[in-house]
């Protein structure tokens, strides 16, 4: 059984991670780099993530964080390079409620509605 210090590493090593993809996310705008962050906001149903759960896309494709992973992710990073493309928010529905026969990852039972919003710094001057 773990003791009390566990949940407090794992809380501080949450923490480090969140503060290591601010930092990246702070880093790819300095260097004028156009950026979507994906949010979880509703969820129905079985999903492997739950609402406020973030991921950030960069516009090729490389990604900070998850919502969950599988055939959804994907979907959602696609939706996410053309957000970037044309700097306008969507909102995107993600079925994961595949045929229950089917081997895909994406059987989870559930829905996820995710907000992607371009994030990109403004030129000085």
């Amino acid at each position: 059984m773990a003791g009390p210090g566990t949940c407090h590493e794992d809380t501080a090593s949450e923490r480090k991670q969140t503060e290591s993809i601010y930092h990246q996310v702070k880093e790819f705008l300095d260097k004028g780099e156009t950026l979507a962050v994906a949010t979880i906001v509703s969820t129905r149903g079985s999903t492997p993530r739950e609402a406020g759960a973030k991921m950030v896309v960069t516009a090729w494709g490389e990604m900070l964080g998850t919502i969950g992973g599988g055939c959804g992710e994907a979907d959602v990073k696609r939706e996410a390079i053309e957000v970037i493309r044309t700097r306008k928010p969507r909102l995107v529905r993600v079925d994961l409620l595949d045929d229950i026969s089917s081997d895909s990852p994406a059987v989870c039972g559930g829905i996820m509605n995710v907000f992607i919003d371009p994030w990109w710094k403004e030129k000085e001057g």
